[in-house]
């Protein structure tokens, strides 16, 4: 069995227009809720074999601040270029590519390409709010087979729910 959580990035600061999309920061509520949605996993026993991670800086600080709270060295998180801007088809490939070894990863990213992706394996048509997460479980031990065919949502939260 696979389990995947698709997480959104927190909420992120637009207060400096100068500043390029890639390095925006969290904002005070980003600050506050991916800690708190970090708290809630650890709360399910939700604890990541892998984090990956899109390396702009509001996804960074939204994978850091989980992992601390479900006690995950976050030296061991993985940033993927490939992540930030991905379409659902470059995400799927990102996923199919995972270490067999991993049966638990985080997956940290952006819109609109987790909400695409949470709709292609789980059916999941909502837009997924910032710092929201979908966790989904594949019935299959390899991460190339993972498909909407053997997938099951175990459950979508986010900060105001």
């Amino acid at each position: 069995m696979k389990t995947l959580y698709i997480i959104r990035h927190a909420k992120s600061s637009w207060k400096n227009m100068d500043l390029d999309d890639f390095d925006r920061p969290l904002n005070k509520r980003g600050r506050h809720d991916a800690p708190m949605m970090g708290e809630r996993l650890r709360k399910k026993k939700s604890m990541p074999d892998l984090i990956l991670s899109s390396p702009a800086k509001r996804a960074k600080m939204t994978a850091e601040s989980i992992a601390k709270k479900v006690h995950y060295n976050k030296k061991k998180i993985v940033y993927d270029q490939n992540i930030y801007e991905a379409d659902v088809s470059t995400l799927e490939d990102i996923l199919m590519d995972i270490d067999d070894k991993y049966n638990t990863v985080f997956l940290v990213g952006h819109n609109p390409g987790l909400n695409e992706l949470a709709e292609h394996y789980a059916g999941y048509t909502e837009n997924l709010p910032t710092c929201g997460i979908v966790s989904i479980a594949f019935t299959c031990k390899q991460w190339k087979d993972i498909d909407s065919d053997n997938a099951k949502l175990l459950f979508i939260d986010y900060p105001k729910k």
